[in-house]
């Protein structure tokens, strides 16, 4: 009878078209349609975004494509400062949103609330002002999302000119346990001051919002959730992990190599290392070969996703030299991007060398697979502290990226007794994430009190 009362009732979704925000925008979605919503999916056209892919992977959903709203020259400031991008959309989309909403809005008097991205903090006073109620997805963890609430505090006591002191990073953020100064978060933009700007702008509004949905689940972040519900007077719903509601459906705005399953087909359980540094990250030649020769000494078999754009200064990887393709042939496969969510699946693979993204971090959760931590930027810092330190489900690489301490990092993972402690923790956690979907669960009773609660309105 409840889902019943939901039919006809439409949802509309906003997401930042960057695919670390559009796969989670996508999977909650999907969540609520399966529970009785219709769903419009309002897509900016980012320069250099195709969303044929995900059209034709949800053809339940309706799509509504606006103009970004950004300029030639906004659009070459963000190929080498993508964190402008944050700044830009929030500064010039709000016209080409706002004609969007009124257009959708007459066309459909069954629309009862907005979803947008978090940081696309602008909405909120466009929805406001058709007195249409507006929720929020935060992407992210909360133990990042924490991070950032506190950044006026942070900086009014010197913490962040401090991260490029060398000899106090190791020391602690005493009013964020179990952080230490390196483990702030790093932002690599021209404009910090425009980043933060953003950031309390997406802390005061989702203050403001209607409610807050978290892609986590208590048993994982706990304590976070706890100081959350404490900060944030608003409803709060966490009811991931989002991608174990249903099969997986692809939301990759990059072409997938299916070869990497049929590959992982023919190695041992849990003895191949799976190598992905996300969508974003970018790494220097230098760094890129010690990557390369510490997997090569590590002598375990190893999937490397090297996507295109991945190295500065190269196009693919035609730096590697003969000697380490033919040190590794038969024993490393290199792909320009992966089905991940099967890959994490797939009984051959023991690890997972990531860049700690949020997304990532859950998916191998839910899949039980350690991780051997790298963060690039944002709140993968925060987020590999928390798997190593707190959950104590991966190791982390410190002291610089050498060859020599990747193959110390995997060893210790895949061979030594830290490394089977470490995957007992893990399978734990693991169980913690499938149970919190079932009847009774966590994050099953949130859902349920999130689709009560967006049929209210």
């Amino acid at each position: 009878m409840e889902e019943q009362g939901r039919k006809g009732k439409r949802v509309l979704f906003f997401p930042l078209p960057l695919q670390g925000h559009i796969t989670p925008m996508l999977q909650l979605a999907n969540i609520l349609h399966l529970n009785g919503f219709s769903i419009t999916i309002i897509l900016a056209d980012n320069f250099n975004t195709t969303f044929n892919n995900i059209r034709a992977n949800y053809p339940h959903f309706t799509f509504h494509t606006i103009s970004d709203g950004l300029s030639e020259d906004d659009k070459a400031k963000t190929d080498t400062d993508a964190l402008f991008l944050l700044s830009l959309f929030n500064e010039k989309c709000a016209p080409q949103f706002t004609e969007a909403l009124r257009q959708l809005v007459l066309e459909d008097p069954n629309i009862v609330c907005l979803i947008s991205d978090s940081i696309l903090h602008f909405t909120k006073a466009v929805v406001d002002s058709f007195k249409l109620p507006r929720l929020v997805l935060r992407t992210g963890g909360v133990c990042s999302l924490l991070v950032f609430a506190a950044i006026p505090l942070l900086q009014s006591k010197a913490y962040f000119p401090l991260q490029g002191i060398e000899s106090q990073l190791e020391e602690a953020v005493e009013e964020l346990p179990p952080l230490r100064i390196k483990d702030l978060p790093l932002f690599k933009t021209y404009n910090v001051d425009a980043l933060y700007q953003v950031i309390q702008e997406m802390i005061r509004e989702t203050k403001a919002s209607s409610g807050l949905i978290l892609n986590s689940f208590e048993q994982l972040e706990q304590f976070s959730m706890s100081k959350l519900r404490d900060d944030f007077p608003i409803p709060i719903f966490p009811i991931g992990p989002f991608h174990s509601h249903f099969p997986a459906s692809s939301s990759s705005l990059m072409s997938q190599d299916q070869t990497s399953i049929s590959w992982l087909d023919t190695k041992p359980p849990k003895s191949v290392i799976y190598v992905s540094f996300g969508s974003v990250a970018a790494i220097e030649i230098n760094d890129f070969l010690e990557i390369a020769w510490g997997l090569a000494n590590s002598n375990h078999p190893f999937l490397w996703v090297v996507r295109p754009g991945l190295i500065r200064g190269s196009e693919w990887i035609e730096l590697l030299p003969s000697e380490f393709l033919e040190t590794v042939d038969g024993r490393g496969h290199i792909i320009k991007w992966a089905p991940q969510q099967q890959v994490l699946a797939h009984p051959a693979v023991g690890a997972f060398w990531t860049h700690n993204g949020w997304n990532s971090t859950l998916e191998s959760i839910c899949e039980g697979v350690p991780m051997i931590c790298m963060p690039c930027f944002g709140d993968q810092m925060v987020n590999a502290r928390y798997v190593s330190h707190v959950w104590k489900v991966g190791v982390q690489l410190e002291n610089g990226l050498k060859r020599t301490n990747i193959e110390n990092a995997i060893r210790k993972l895949m061979e030594e007794e830290e490394g089977k402690q470490i995957k007992e923790r893990m399978l734990e956690l693991k169980e913690k994430a499938n149970s919190c979907l079932k009847p009774g669960g966590s994050s099953y009773e949130s859902l349920r009190s999130l689709t009560s609660y967006i049929s209210s309105f």
